[in-house]
């Protein structure tokens, strides 16, 4: 009997913090710190989900960003497609404060999917 495995989805989660962050007063930035913070935490949780690192373009991106270049970006290898969306999902479902905005009032996230670079045998 043979078990087929299937290989993770590499996936690149580009985050972008919009105009709203920028405008917000100390406490509501604090708020949106915290929820994403909680974010952060919550797609690495997700069943299966192994964070290979992120990086954030904040010094040498300055403002807003609604496409490339992202404000920051989370590489991580995740199960299927389903936990990708479920990753997503989180923007939409985690509240900042006391829960009347989400935090995707703040930042938006868009995933691209792939997998893993190999090089073939014959080239290396």
């Amino acid at each position: 009997m043979t078990t087929d495995t299937k290989p993770p989805l590499r996936t690149l989660l580009c985050i972008g913090v919009n105009q709203n962050f920028f405008d917000a007063t100390v406490q509501e930035t604090k708020d949106v710190w915290a929820a994403f913070v909680q974010m952060m935490q919550g797609i690495g949780a997700l069943p299966g989900v192994k964070v290979l690192g992120n990086l954030d373009d904040d010094r040498a991106m300055v403002g807003p960003s609604d496409g490339w270049p992202w404000t920051t970006y989370v590489l991580a290898d995740m199960p299927d497609l389903e936990t990708v969306h479920a990753a997503c999902n989180l923007f939409r479902t985690i509240g900042v404060g006391d829960g009347t905005y989400k935090l995707w009032k703040y930042c938006k996230v868009e995933a691209r999917v792939g997998r893993e670079l190999s090089i073939p045998s014959y080239a290396a």
